[in-house]
């Protein structure tokens, strides 16, 4: 928010405090949005997808002292039905923006929310940040290693607040748990199991065609190199179609697992990546990435994360379909979007502590009492009445993870680590550590 709206907006509310609402007519609507201006905070959406229903709760109630101001997309009908969802939750109407460039000039537009697909991740949350905006970011909050450095120093230069869309670091169970963990609760832990279970289909191959009425193909590439429209391509599918757009199921799913995991473990940067992956299903299908991956990372400490990750067999090994197992040397935890269970060394269950909300879990879309927690914590990160739940830094760490698993199978290669900065001491994945970007779009510093 802009010194001089701020300061007006102050003004106003004092001007009107000693005001009746009778004796003046003033309408209730109009009045409460009087009361506690100088700390709402003006947000827009870009990127109206899977997640939109996501940011029904924290956006639309009454203590979150926001107004949503813009919803974005560079899809006309995803447009056209925000405005209209949303119109259940709050009482006015948002403006309705193809580009979100134009979103981030607007200075009365104090937060972003970034729900675009993975290749816009970082740039659309570098663009609002030298824009002057707050950022959340969903996971991944990166396309590759490079952008999470990237934005790790934006955050530090601007002072602005990012965090990820990682929710279960705001939920009450996970705080609890881990807490006790690193009191000693399992003894020294030295080993974190996630896993992900999910029966997805078959893919249709890619084919070129007309783009989509209402659609801007161009924006939808924005920072990425061009290339012509083929079809099932903007529309999820894109996760699957090379890595143009996606970060594979690691990007998509492994990020929050792998996060927990590292949480818990308190681990920064492993020293040794190895991974063995494959396309197992469908093998005739559009799929174009792993569907299977079994990745190994090594820690200093001699600690160990281990991700378990089935794109499209829905079998629950561990009895869910994604969860985390963090093995101590007096007992293990199980912990996961429902709760968590704690077992003695001998696998007696110790303490079983259920949440009381939900949180969806390989269902498409998601969202729940987690991710309201999450969001509503990112709010008062920024009002400076809470400690950030996940600071951007700590989601750039986690989602490394995912990338550098990723690079282990596009090289087929295991590789040693750099454990200062998570740099990979192998000259050919290094490779990868960035990414080729449109001409015009090329990242800060």
């Amino acid at each position: 928010m802009d010194n001089s709206r701020r300061e007006f907006i102050k003004k106003a509310a004092l001007g009107t405090a000693s005001i009746s609402i009778g004796g003046m007519g003033m309408p209730a609507k109009s009045y409460a949005k009087i009361i506690g201006a100088n700390e709402r905070l003006n947000v827009a959406i870009a990127g109206l997808g899977r997640r939109l229903g996501a940011y029904y709760e924290p956006i639309g109630k009454k203590e979150s002292n926001v107004e949503l101001v813009y919803l974005c997309d560079v899809m006309k009908k995803q447009r056209e039905s925000a405005v209209q969802k949303f119109s259940k939750h709050i009482t006015y109407t948002p403006k309705l923006e193809n580009d979100i460039r134009k979103v981030i000039a607007d200075k009365n537009v104090d937060v972003l929310f970034n729900a675009t697909p993975d290749h816009w991740h970082a740039p659309g949350t570098w663009l609002a940040v030298q824009g002057g905006k707050h950022v959340y970011v969903e996971k991944p909050c990166s396309h590759n290693p490079r952008e999470g450095e990237i934005l790790t120093e934006l955050q530090k230069r601007s002072g602005k607040v990012i965090q990820m869309g990682n929710q279960q670091r705001s939920s009450a169970e996970s705080i609890d748990i881990i807490g006790q963990i690193h009191n000693g609760v399992i003894g020294k832990p030295f080993k974190a199991v996630a896993f992900y279970a999910s029966a997805r289909g078959e893919v249709p191959h890619q084919k070129k065609a007309p783009v989509p009425d209402g659609l801007d193909w161009d924006l939808f590439q924005g920072p990425a190199p061009r290339r012509e429209y083929t079809s099932e391509t903007w529309d999820y599918n894109w996760h699957w179609y090379g890595w143009t757009y996606g970060t594979a199921e690691a990007g998509n799913n492994a990020t929050h697992e792998l996060d927990v995991a590292r949480w818990a473990l308190q681990v920064e940067y492993p020293e040794f990546v190895s991974v063995e992956a494959a396309k197992r299903y469908f093998v005739e299908d559009g799929w174009e990435m792993y569907d299977t991956m079994d990745a190994t990372f090594r820690f200093p400490g001699d600690k160990i994360i281990k991700w378990d990750g089935n794109s499209r067999n829905g079998q629950k090994t561990f009895g869910s379909d994604r969860g985390t197992y963090i093995y101590g040397t007096n007992g293990t935890v199980y912990v996961d979007r429902d709760g968590y269970t704690l077992y003695s060394r001998e696998g007696k269950v110790v303490k079983d502590s259920k949440a009381k909300g939900s949180e969806a879990g390989t269902a498409l879309g998601g969202g729940g009492d987690m991710t309201t927690r999450h969001v509503m914590n990112f709010f008062e990160a920024i009002r400076g009445k809470e400690k950030q739940a996940s600071p951007i830094a700590e989601g750039a760490k986690s989602t490394l993870l995912c990338h550098l698993a990723n690079i282990a199978f596009r090289t087929k290669k295991s590789f040693a680590v750099d454990t200062k900065n998570g740099h990979i001491k192998d000259a050919e994945a290094m490779k990868f550590w960035s990414r080729q970007y449109e001409k015009g779009w090329e990242p800060p510093f």
